[in-house]
């Protein structure tokens, strides 16, 4: 694949010491995603419209987009609705106007260096950090595999029958499907993923209409309350929400995938496709909100108003919705969704190890090995849990799994908040100064967040 001729190359893994600014600049490992890398034409932005760009750059940001659905996301919004109503409903949101603030910085990274976010962490720190920094973005990823993998073998069990256990190892059939589709070209895995959105976001628009929400309530509670933070109950499923929304493998994985298109790489082709890559991700990212909120004002016009307020098992709310609806197929679409957001989110999920392996280790072995790979750190977990747990007990194994990886987004996060307001780094896209005290103030209250949770449960 093509690298850009300015950069020489350099493996810092291998020295074991950080490249300093200059050096970092002038520096390049293997081309993240390398049998995708830029093989996505764009044409040249001085004799192409505003929708004809946007449609080359489209597609990363809705694969980006199914990491927020993912099941993690259904339990803790099934959670957070039962028990609390609409009032979590400003956590969803809030969480998702982080998302395309960190998303877009991600896009920034990726484009304006030629690198992806666990490349330009090897680049940056000692190799001991390095492992260190991977270790944990493997364990966020097992965690939010372990989610995407039970809430898939749920959906099988709850549509075909087939017990959980048998449904944790066919998930592993994703390694298959993407390899097919990445031979076909990086659109057809962008086009599955956006059908399998598309189905989720459908399923969800009937269950909304079927439950009649109370539409006052539902606007009430996009307005933050006070209370989230003094309920340590409601405080860790808020923080659940923010882990399940903001997924630290979908910060790596974007800067990633952004590096599919072949365009100009001129400072013109650069701004042009931030531009439109962060265009993308906002639309992308905007229907994930309406596909999280739907789920909780679901959770919130169904169970907890007919007082089922600890409805968070996934299997129980597939068993109440048609009765206490009293519409058939309620049930059936809520299942059909969960398996379609399984799906979706297993694949990419898949992606972004490949990712993190490569970046920080800088592996090459054969693409299907490495899937293979990255799909057993999260299978095997995850058949030893089911095995153990069984069908009860999923919806608390969820909700932790997004507690885990809320406590590792941080780590994702200030790397990338770093790299990207470091003119040394990012030359003339480096963040302007307003752009760099939001970002650092995201940071810190994720952070504190997660800081405010270990206190709260220190003292219970």
């Amino acid at each position: 694949m093509a690298v850009d001729p300015t950069l020489a190359p350099k493996d810092p893994l291998n020295t074991g010491a950080p490249l300093d600014a200059a050096a970092w600049r002038h520096a390049v490992t293997s081309p993240s995603l390398p049998e995708s890398h830029r093989t996505l034409a764009v044409p040249d932005p001085a004799s192409t419209r505003f929708w004809a760009k946007l449609a080359a750059f489209a597609g990363p940001g809705f694969l980006i987009a199914v990491g927020y659905i993912d099941p993690g996301n259904w339990a803790t919004d099934l959670a957070g609705g039962s028990k609390y109503g609409y009032t979590l409903l400003s956590v969803v949101l809030a969480s998702s106007l982080v998302a395309i603030l960190l998303q877009s910085l991600a896009v920034k990274l990726g484009v304006a260096t030629g690198r992806d976010l666990a490349q330009a962490c090897r680049d940056h720190f000692s190799q001991p950090t390095s492992i260190v920094l991977w270790l944990l973005a493997e364990t966020a990823i097992v965690a939010c595999d372990l989610a995407e993998v039970i809430g898939s073998a749920i959906a099988l069990n709850l549509l075909f029958h087939i017990p959980l256990l048998w449904g944790v190892v066919l998930t592993a059939a994703d390694v298959l499907l993407i390899l097919v589709l990445q031979q076909r070209g990086f659109r057809y895995l962008e086009a599955v993923v956006l059908a399998l959105v598309a189905t989720v976001g459908i399923a969800f628009g009937l269950e909304i209409f079927f439950s009649r929400p109370e539409w006052a309530s539902v606007l009430g509670g996009l307005v933050p309350d006070s209370q989230i933070i003094r309920d340590g109950g409601m405080l860790y499923i808020a923080v659940g929400i923010l882990g399940a929304t903001v997924m630290p493998h979908s910060l790596y994985l974007h800067s990633s995938i952004v590096q599919t298109r072949d365009f100009v790489r001129s400072p013109e082709g650069k701004r042009d496709a931030i531009k439109f890559g962060s265009i993308d991700s906002a639309i992308a990212l905007t229907v994930a909100f309406f596909v999280n909120a739907a789920i909780l004002v679901v959770a919130a016009a169904v169970f907890h108003r007919a007082g089922h307020t600890e409805v968070a098992e996934i299997q129980d709310a597939y068993k109440l919705l048609s009765p206490l609806l009293g519409v058939g197929i309620a049930s059936v679409v809520f299942a059909v969704a969960l398996l379609a957001s399984g799906l979706s989110s297993t694949i990419t999920g898949t992606l972004a190890g490949q990712i993190v392996m490569e970046g920080f280790l800088n592996i090459r072995i054969r693409p299907w090995l490495r899937r293979l790979l990255t799909r057993l750190l999260a299978i095997v977990p995850a058949v030893i849990v089911t095995w153990l747990y069984g069908e009860r007990g999923t919806a608390s194994l969820l909700v932790f799994s997004q507690v885990v990886l809320s406590m590792q987004l941080s780590l994702a996060v200030f790397p990338l908040v770093m790299f990207t307001g470091e003119r040394a780094k990012m030359g003339e896209f480096v963040n302007p100064r307003w752009l760099k005290w939001l970002a650092w103030a995201t940071a810190v209250l994720i952070l504190g967040l997660n800081a405010w949770l270990v206190v709260q449960f220190a003292r219970a």
